[in-house]
């Protein structure tokens, strides 16, 4: 199940899944440094809030248990493009499909706004999870590399997926 995210419990679970997730998966990738420094500057609770208050849509997917991940989007209409902000699926739920749920819901919640294109960042060090992107049709368009901050550096792809 999805659902948007606009209560305080929620954000908290949130925040709870954010520090889980990239703990596991970002730390052999940027190191534990910047995993602390990016969690605390963009997935704490009043960065989340005040995402939220700007206009990022943020969604839980639940098992029957439990909210086990998360999606944030930011849609540019102008552009006609939305942006797969953040996407995170707990390491116990990887592989059960919740992944491909949330982009078939950001596909269509893209289609119902009329955007043209989904786009993402991910680390060029993210070869597994650039190569789930690519086996759900996205194409690498470009490199990026941003200052975050504190000497850090994000060193990204952009992938897009085209709308029909």
């Amino acid at each position: 199940m999805i659902q948007r995210v606009f209560k305080d419990t929620d954000i908290q679970i949130i925040e709870s899944i954010a520090h889980k997730t990239w703990n596991a998966h970002y730390v052999p990738i940027i190191g534990q440094n910047q995993v602390d420094y990016m969690l605390e500057k963009l997935q704490n609770f009043d960065a989340i809030s005040s995402q939220i208050k700007n206009g990022h849509e943020y969604y839980l997917i639940s098992t029957t248990k439990k909210a086990v991940g998360y999606l944030c989007l930011i849609s540019d209409n102008e552009k006609k493009k939305i942006m797969i902000s953040k996407i995170y699926i707990e390491k116990s739920a990887t592989g059960s499909g919740l992944g491909t749920e949330f982009i078939n819901f950001t596909k269509n919640l893209a289609k119902e706004k009329g955007m043209k294109k989904i786009w993402l960042t991910v680390n060029k060090n993210n070869s597994d999870t650039i190569q789930w992107y690519k086996n759900l049709q996205f194409k690498i368009t470009k490199e990026v590399k941003m200052d975050i901050g504190n000497d850090f550096i994000m060193d990204d792809f952009v992938m897009e997926l085209k709308l029909i």
